[in-house]
């Protein structure tokens, strides 16, 4: 069975840090460009970063550029998300999915679930 399921959201202050977790099972992840997502309450879900599977090329959407860092680790089926210096517009549900690719220099993310396979989300609250 594919799945994805997603880690280490929770409640943090602003300026904290958070390490998110895409673990992998039922396929090899490292064959497959991934992608984390968020939508926060009443607004649309966006692509956040992107990281691909040969190369290991990152993207960063303008938001995040400087404080996230995407990651993988093929050995441990997972791909890593860690969030710093956080702050409360970054409250949202967080989802990895195989959902972006990269060609001739351009990412594209595919946030409305209708390609790839995705995780079931993790909660990131970001509030003093």
């Amino acid at each position: 069975q594919v799945q994805l399921v997603e880690s280490g959201g929770g409640l943090v202050q602003p300026g904290g840090s958070l390490r998110l977790s895409c673990a992998a099972s039922g396929f090899t992840l490292g064959y497959y460009n991934v992608g984390w997502f968020r939508q926060a309450p009443g607004k649309e879900r966006e692509g956040v970063s992107c990281i691909t599977s040969s190369d290991v090329r990152t993207y960063y959407a303008d938001s995040v550029k400087g404080r996230f860092t995407i990651t993988r680790d093929n050995g441990k089926n997972t791909v890593y998300l860690q969030m710093n210096s956080l702050k409360p517009e970054d409250t949202a549900v967080y989802y990895c999915a195989t959902a972006c690719t990269y060609y001739s220099g351009t990412y594209t993310l595919y946030p409305k679930g209708d390609f790839g396979s995705w995780g079931q989300g993790t909660q990131v609250t970001v509030s003093s």
